[in-house]
């Protein structure tokens, strides 16, 4: 039997998976939303559980996913076209193509590993397959550091008029 070199085992052990989140993802997604690191940048926790819970009722418009890494849920991360919500995203909305995207990690061991980067990078290449994208809209807050030189490192730009992250697709 053929073994890959550690360097292979390395890269498919560090490789993340986004699957659909399920209703049985509940109790762990709302541990999350609790824990210090993410309830800091994750304000009302009831809104995002509403939220999940009604993912394929009223929220069937947004694309909820839990983040794996080696078989075991690490985070959450979502994307969604912004002219299906209410959000005007300072004219990016009203020009069309444009989707916004969250992410966490919620296991505090998994921080600072480089996962964020993947998360976006998935979410990036999921949202560039739909036919109208044309750019992902993210607004972090201005003292979330990590999220916004995550957003830089992985090819956005800040508008800095709108403060607004930007990442062409075309």
């Amino acid at each position: 039997m053929h073994r890959g070199s550690e360097k292979e085992e390395r890269l498919e052990n560090e490789m993340i998976q986004l699957r659909k989140m399920e209703q049985t993802d509940l109790p762990v997604f709302r541990k999350w939303l609790y824990t210090p690191h993410v309830a800091r940048w994750y304000h009302d926790p009831l809104d995002w559980i509403d939220e999940v819970e009604k993912q394929d009722g009223a929220f069937c418009w947004i694309h909820h996913f839990i983040v794996e890494h080696a078989g075991k849920p690490i985070g959450f991360c979502q994307y969604y076209a912004c002219k299906d919500s209410e959000e005007l995203w300072e004219g990016y909305t009203a020009l069309g193509g444009s989707y916004s995207i969250d992410y966490m990690i919620g296991e505090t061991d998994c921080l600072g590993k480089g996962f964020g980067k993947m998360i976006v990078a998935q979410l990036t290449d999921r949202i560039a397959l739909h036919p109208d994208a044309k750019r992902i809209v993210v607004q972090p807050e201005p003292e979330n550091k990590a999220s916004c030189g995550l957003l830089l490192s992985c090819g956005f730009v800040l508008d800095t008029e709108k403060e607004i992250y930007v990442k062409p697709l075309t």
